[in-house]
């Protein structure tokens, strides 16, 4: 979905494939026929955009052969799809039962993180529709923080700044802009906002900045306006921003608070789990650990990395962190110019909700899915962005 901003530019809107599972290119076509056509058709539209998650093996099919990536190219045409933006944070298996600490790995100290990132440049600007210049793909934000030291930090400066160079070179080869985003998230080494500006600005290159998840901005507390505002100052740029919301318990400390949030308790992904005290951010790698013991303050409240649907905040006592992505996107793309052109809705875990919630067939995920879309088109709109056909 294309919307043309007040000062001319065009903001994309997308949603995140990763999460429809598939590990190869025949389970992406799969995907686009069962699922992004679906949608694309309930929101009555001629084309929409959808950020691909290409898993390893996906991205080296594509990547090796031309003709698979013209396929893959006329496929979107035809099914009335574009791409212009990539999630490359989960490398492979995050469709399986238990993704947990994995989706970390590997990390930018491993040189196969830079390989993939690169293949999927390479990708995506085969993939740009004709009339777009610019791509957009997110990473892992460096590491997860217990398996980072010295020696790893500067592995990974090492290969950013490679990267910049291999994105340099796609410019000048293909005259497509590829811009790659570090993704904070609680637990990481580049936990927050503020965790990214010291290496990014280490690396001083415009290719490589930051992708907003505006979940993972509400898990830590962050407040988006200075949260943004200090990235503008410090020269980092917003490569794209993943439109999500995160689970709230404003009184943690009541026995019918835990027990609804005991259902959101899965074993599929990590939900980290944080609160704000006087001392500074208390937190937990996952939600059941919050739970089961002392580990987190509860006399303030908490909340949790589980990406709930937009359209839908749980049932009370529970709620989401919805006004922090309308915070967010009015900052993002309310002002005279926006900071990112490129937004992505990214609700993953509609199979890992509580059972009563779970969609039950691809109808209802798909009738999900265009409820976001909607809600996002309409804050768009409400900010003075037009949509366009």
């Amino acid at each position: 979905m294309r919307f043309r901003h007040p000062d001319g530019s065009t903001v994309h809107l997308a949603y995140c494939t990763n999460v429809h599972p598939a590990e190869t290119l025949d389970g992406v076509l799969a995907q686009l026929r069962d699922h992004c056509e679906p949608v694309r058709r309930r929101l009555g539209r001629d084309r929409l955009g959808i950020g691909l998650w290409l898993a390893k093996d996906a991205a080296h099919a594509l990547v090796t052969d031309p003709s698979a990536l013209r396929g893959l190219r006329t496929e979107l045409d035809r099914r009335g799809l574009e791409v212009v933006t990539l999630n490359g944070f989960p490398y492979e298996g995050f469709g399986a039962e238990e993704v947990k600490y994995r989706v970390y790995k590997p990390d930018w100290t491993d040189p196969e993180r830079l390989d993939h990132t690169t293949a999927l440049a390479r990708v995506l600007a085969g993939l740009l529709p004709d009339d777009v210049t610019e791509g957009s793909i997110s990473t892992l934000p460096l590491a997860w923080r217990t398996v980072y030291d010295g020696r790893g930090a500067e592995a990974a400066r090492t290969a950013l700044l490679t990267l910049a160079q291999r994105l340099d070179a796609l410019r000048e080869l293909t005259g497509r802009d590829i811009r790659v985003g570090l993704e904070p998230e609680p637990g990481c080494t580049v936990e927050t906002t503020g965790d990214a500006i010291a290496p990014l600005t280490a690396i001083g290159h415009d290719r490589i900045g930051i992708c907003v998840d505006t979940c993972h901005l509400a898990t830590s507390f962050e407040d988006p306006h200075t949260a943004l505002d200090t990235l503008a100052e410090a020269g980092v740029p917003v490569v794209k921003s993943q439109l999500s919301a995160a689970l709230h318990a404003e009184h943690p400390h009541l026995p019918e608070v835990r027990e609804a949030l005991a259902a959101f308790d899965e074993p599929r992904f990590l939900h980290q789990t944080r609160t704000a005290t006087a001392a500074g951010l208390r937190g937990t790698d996952d939600l059941g650990e919050a739970l089961k013991s002392d580990a987190l303050p509860d006399a303030s409240p908490w909340r949790a990395h589980f990406h709930v649907p937009l359209h839908a905040a749980p049932a009370a006592p529970l709620t989401s962190t919805l006004p922090v992505l309308k915070a967010a996107l009015t900052r993002l793309v309310g002002g005279p110019h926006p900071l990112t052109r490129h937004l992505e809705v990214e609700t993953y875990t509609w199979q890992a909700l509580p059972a009563e919630l779970r969609p039950r067939a691809r109808s209802q995920l798909a009738d999900g899915i265009a409820a976001e879309l909607t809600l996002a088109r309409d804050l768009l709109t409400d900010l003075g962005l037009k949509e366009l056909p």
